[in-house]
């Protein structure tokens, strides 16, 4: 199994310098490869191989004076720069044909030096290393101080660094690790989804909503009405833009580290995990887009599924129109479609009342054919009416008591 581990990168001035160079090349490379392909495609021509676009567009480029400062980089983050063009390329193709799974992807376009994110990539071919020191030494870079916030579990095979929207330098490293098994539990859980509470599990506990979005607004307003004042192309409404991508770093970095507590806190503690496959997408596009996008449901459910594959846990999906919030946790009934204002319902069939989320949560964990007490759905008992037809037999329970995790 390969996993990505990243870590924040201090470059000095000269190494900030070095690390632009690198990127520069990077880009004219691909753009270069790229231009290659379409006037190829325009010429009724077959695409030329990688091999051939690396001899034009490296090896015969770096001869010419227009070109010559590509020798000013290491070869390799050049050939890799190839190599991400020709996987954008058969993602492209692939998805045209339909054989690869996710949404449609298009044709791979220029890159500009205005982009948001910068990344060249070095393989063990470059001769890259972690120094005695703890630095990461990339070749005709120099040696680039590391925040190590924890250590590699093995050798890495190859490094990205990366420059984001805010100036922030990251080295991404893949490493190949064996799955860590943790102690098996008895626990499992179904999680159901929303915007009132981030995360209501079927044991009764209701995670509230951090809202990080919706907290920093006022902040984030703020900086991108100074932006808005700047003149176009003039030194101060870079510096403004920064100031507005670091706002919104700071943002999606606090969300991120919610996601991933709170994920390893369910993972830790239950065997099976259920989750509703929500459309994400289609709430995207409601009234509810900006809480929809705040939330991060996608990215929190991709942490738990990964999480439980390392760690020897189970992980479900169950459909998105399983009506879980139409049927009774306690006697499965379907009591049909409810508002969205009502929060508590009364069962029909059976009386129980019935907390609509953890109801749903329950319902989820029973989707996906999870041994879990319909006791956590149970707000209050209700009164049961003697039933005309043959009776039949519940369990019992008492419901448990709603906790919030520490963040």
């Amino acid at each position: 199994m390969q996993l990505r581990y990243s870590f924040r990168l201090y470059p000095n001035g000269p190494q900030r310098a070095a690390l632009g160079r690198a990127f520069g090349c990077a880009r004219v490379v691909f753009n270069d490869a790229l231009r290659a392909r379409k006037d190829a495609r325009d010429q009724g021509l077959p695409y030329p191989k990688i091999g051939d676009l690396s001899k034009q567009v490296i090896t015969v480029a770096k001869k010419t004076p227009e070109r010559a400062w590509l020798a000013e980089v290491s070869a390799v983050l050049l050939q890799q720069s190839l190599r991400d063009l020709d996987t954008a390329y058969a993602n492209f193709f692939a998805s045209m044909k339909g054989t690869r799974r996710g949404p449609k992807v298009a044709e791979p376009r220029f890159k500009s030096r205005k982009d948001n994110r910068h990344s060249i990539r070095f393989t063990a071919n470059a001769r890259w290393k972690i120094t005695p020191g703890q630095d990461l030494s990339l070749p005709k870079i120099g040696d680039v101080r590391v925040k190590w916030s924890r250590a590699l579990p093995a050798t890495p095979s190859t490094v990205t660094v990366i420059k984001d929207a805010a100036g922030r330098y990251f080295a991404s490293f893949v490493v190949a690790t064996e799955p860590e098994t943790l102690p098996e539990v008895t626990p499992q859980v179904g999680i159901d989804l929303g915007l009132g509470h981030f995360a209501v599990l079927s044991d009764g506990r209701k995670i509230d909503a951090p809202r990080f979005l919706r907290r920093a607004e006022k902040k984030l307003k703020r900086e991108q009405r100074r932006l808005s004042r700047k003149a176009r192309g003039s030194n101060n409404r870079d510096k403004a833009r920064v100031k507005v991508a670091r706002a919104h770093a700071q943002v999606a970095d606090a969300r991120r580290e919610f996601h991933h507590q709170l994920s390893t806190q369910i993972i830790r503690e239950n065997q099976a995990i259920a989750v509703e496959d929500l459309a994400v997408k289609g709430l995207a596009r409601t009234r509810l887009a900006k809480s929809v996008h705040d939330a991060g449901w996608s990215a929190f459910v991709a942490m738990l599924e990964y999480k439980a594959q390392t760690h020897g846990r189970r992980f479900f999906r169950i459909g998105r129109f399983e009506p879980t919030s139409q049927v009774c946790s306690a006697c499965g009934v379907q009591d049909g479609p409810k508002p969205l204002h009502i929060r508590v319902w009364t069962c029909g069939a059976c009386g129980t009342v019935l907390d609509r989320d953890i109801n749903a949560a329950v319902n989820v964990a029973k989707a996906a054919g999870l041994a879990v007490s319909a006791c956590g759905a149970q707000v209050r008992p209700g009164l049961v009416p003697a039933q005309r037809v043959e009776a039949g037999t519940h369990r019992d329970g008492q419901p448990t008591v709603a906790g919030i995790p520490a963040p």
